[in-house]
């Protein structure tokens, strides 16, 4: 049976890429997630007024890949110390979020999170937001797969 995770990192196109060709990733789609407003748009996220955050969604096997090796990727794809940002990019959309969809997520994500605290991975306290899985919505179709259509990257 295929389950589902979500995680917002920055640039959704950067971190799409990050998780499409992973071995055990059936597929992949980027939209906006956390906000308050319904069906926004790429213009209405940009303009900060939705509380959505840039997000992905990635269906997977949990037979071929484990939700923690998805964290693994998920935590060296991007820095999870940056408030509101990734590399140029700043907004609240940027912000880093683990949005969980079971019990299991939830006490998985806050363990590694746990983790690269106490090892101190990061010169910085993390300020990845561990939270329940709210609405995901499908951004635009010239979104999808950007990369993979489009040469270029999110600017870091």
């Amino acid at each position: 049976m295929l389950e589902v995770a979500t995680f917002a990192a920055g640039c959704f196109w950067g971190v799409e890429d990050a998780f499409s060709d992973v071995h055990g990733v059936v597929s992949t789609r980027v939209g906006y997630c956390g906000g308050h407003t319904d069906n926004p748009t790429y213009h209405d996220v940009c303009n900060y007024d939705t509380g959505h955050a840039e997000a992905v969604e990635i269906t997977y096997d949990p037979l071929q890949i484990s939700y923690n090796d998805l964290l693994k990727i998920f935590w060296e794809c991007h820095d999870p110390t940056q408030l509101n940002r990734q590399g140029p990019d700043f907004g609240a959309q940027y912000r880093s979020v683990i949005f969980y969809h079971t019990k299991n997520q939830y006490e998985s994500a806050l363990a590694s999170r746990d983790e690269l605290e106490s090892t101190h991975t990061f010169r910085q306290k993390i300020v990845t937001h561990i939270v329940p899985v709210t609405v995901f919505w499908e951004a635009e179709a010239y979104h999808q797969k950007y990369h993979q259509k489009n040469s270029g990257g999110c600017g870091f």
